[in-house]
């Protein structure tokens, strides 16, 4: 029987957001009497220094974690080598492992990783099956990322396109993304929208009253607008710090920052610069078995993205925050994708990048409609289990990959 072959530069016990979401695929599979392998690293996300263990078989998924370089992701050319190091252990790796009629299914950590992947399965007589969780060089493009630009950039698309054109199927996590996808030359009818998910088991909606967090937080009596997650280059946060500070003497207010990144620390430096304390509140990422609770503190959350990213990228933390029943502030493009999604089912808003005005007349809004935000919260989740479930997402790649597994290639 044909086997599935997952490669990503994360499996388990890694719980990073594109490894949390492979392991549940994989442990399902392999539940479900699938022979699942999966080709990663011997690293963990956040600790280069990591050494697992190189092959071993957990939940039934027979895991081969292959050699790297190890600079860690504090330098760019540092990370280029981690990943140029990781293409080629998937080479060879994948070229020993696949045989005819396999089935690999390669993610974007690291970007492009798909068109080693689709090399090495048509050596071996295996297919292949994009998973984009961002579309790479274009992601790159726009977050101007060093030397990824011009002929380079023309490059790298020209290659991702041949692994679309070539691909047995091609699974976005969003219907812009599939768009795209379709833009850049995969065929309509390989194109697969199945969104992420998150543990929407665990994650549930809390009362604020029964919530221990928000009241060891000091955060019983307050109206908090939340955000959960990294945030990176892609996510613009000046909009909610000049909603801040035209919110600085209303003491009902507090913006509660739970996370890390780049750009998370740099708020937090201009926070205090601008004696904004008072209105800040700064947690670090909590862990999994916390999520309920700590996505459960804010009376409403926000995200954003930059609008040029639409088609791109499909912010991961918006299934959490549906999860735990809360409403959203969508900080982007207000026909893009999670924009147009919070406005269609009644659970948030969309604000444009720089609209701070609109921001405050949202959050004094919903200050004062305690009701409605509960309404607004009980739409998010009415709206994840209709379309956004974990079963639901792990039986639509069931479904998927159960029909390749079937159709032997010609």
């Amino acid at each position: 029987m044909p086997r599935l072959i997952f490669v990503n530069r994360f499996f388990f016990p890694d719980h990073s957001a594109t490894s949390q979401i492979l392991s549940d695929l994989a442990f399902h599979l392999a539940d479900t009497g699938h022979e699942v392998h999966v080709i990663a690293s011997r690293q963990i996300y956040d600790d280069a220094g990591a050494t697992l263990l190189n092959e071993e078989i957990v939940n039934g998924v027979h895991v081969h974690r292959v050699a790297s370089t190890r600079f860690g992701r504090g330098a760019l050319a540092g990370r280029a080598l981690d990943y140029l190091s990781f293409y080629r252990s998937v080479d060879r790796c994948l070229t020993e492992l696949a045989r005819p009629g396999d089935v690999v299914i390669a993610k974007t950590d690291p970007p492009l990783v798909a068109v080693i992947a689709l090399a090495a399965a048509r050596t071996s007589g295996a297919r292949l099956v994009n998973w984009l969780q961002d579309i790479y060089p274009e992601t790159a493009v726009v977050l101007g990322v060093p030397l990824i630009r011009g002929p380079i950039a023309a490059s790298l698309a020209a290659l991702r396109n041949r692994s679309l054109r070539r691909a047995a199927a091609t699974v976005v996590v969003g219907k812009l993304m599939g768009r795209a996808a379709a833009s850049h030359g995969a065929p309509p009818e390989t194109i697969h929208v199945i969104p992420n998910w998150c543990d929407d088991e665990h994650i549930k909606p809390i009362a604020p009253a029964a919530n221990p967090l928000r009241r060891a937080w000091g955060l019983a009596d307050k109206f908090v607008f939340g955000y959960s997650g990294n945030l990176g280059r892609a996510h613009e946060f000046r909009t909610v710090l000049a909603a801040a500070e035209r919110l600085r003497d209303d003491a009902r207010f507090v913006f509660l920052m739970i996370g890390g990144g780049k750009r998370f620390h740099e708020l937090k430096r201009i926070v205090t610069q601008r004696s904004l304390n008072g209105s800040f509140r700064f947690m670090p990422y909590q862990g999994r078995a916390e999520l309920p609770y700590s996505l459960g503190v804010p009376d409403a959350h926000w995200l954003s993205l930059d609008p040029r990213l639409e088609g791109l990228i499909v912010p991961s933390k918006f299934y959490g925050i549906v999860a735990a029943g809360k409403p959203i502030v969508v900080i982007g493009d207000n026909d893009g994708e999670l924009g147009a999604l919070v406005q269609q089912y009644g659970f948030g808003f969309a604000v444009a990048p720089g609209d701070a005005d609109a921001l405050v007349d949202a959050l004094r809004r919903m200050a004062r409609q305690p009701e409605v935000v509960a309404q607004m919260g009980a739409r998010a989740r009415a709206t994840l289990e209709a379309q956004f479930g974990r079963q639901r997402g792990l039986a639509r790649w069931r479904q998927l990959l159960d029909g390749l597994v079937e159709r032997q290639p010609d």
